[in-house]
């Protein structure tokens, strides 16, 4: 009589559990986009020229990614973002 071996659950790679996270600031109808540009340069300290090109995206494509890293510091830039004023969202990078 044999034994048929026993599955055994593979652990999650470290990719997957360390993924990191991306903070969205979407499009909105109120504020400018000097204020938006603002916003980037005073709370993330980017330079004009990336906060421009984010800003940008944001106005032609409707969103863009501002930040990433883990959910923690992305839920607190969120948290931060919206007390600005402006509209953001977090998720796991794809």
């Amino acid at each position: 009589m044999s034994v048929a071996p026993t599955e055994v659950a593979q652990p999650l790679l470290t990719e997957e559990v360390d993924r990191p996270w991306i903070t969205i600031v979407w499009n909105d109808p109120i504020n400018l986009m000097s204020y938006v540009t603002y916003v980037f340069m005073t709370y993330f300290k980017y330079d004009r020229a990336k906060a421009e090109l984010l800003m940008m995206d944001v106005h032609e494509r409707g969103k863009a990614v501002v930040a990433n890293g883990t959910r923690e510091e992305m839920e607190r830039d969120v948290t931060a973002l919206h007390a600005y004023g402006l509209w953001a969202t977090l998720q796991k990078d794809d």
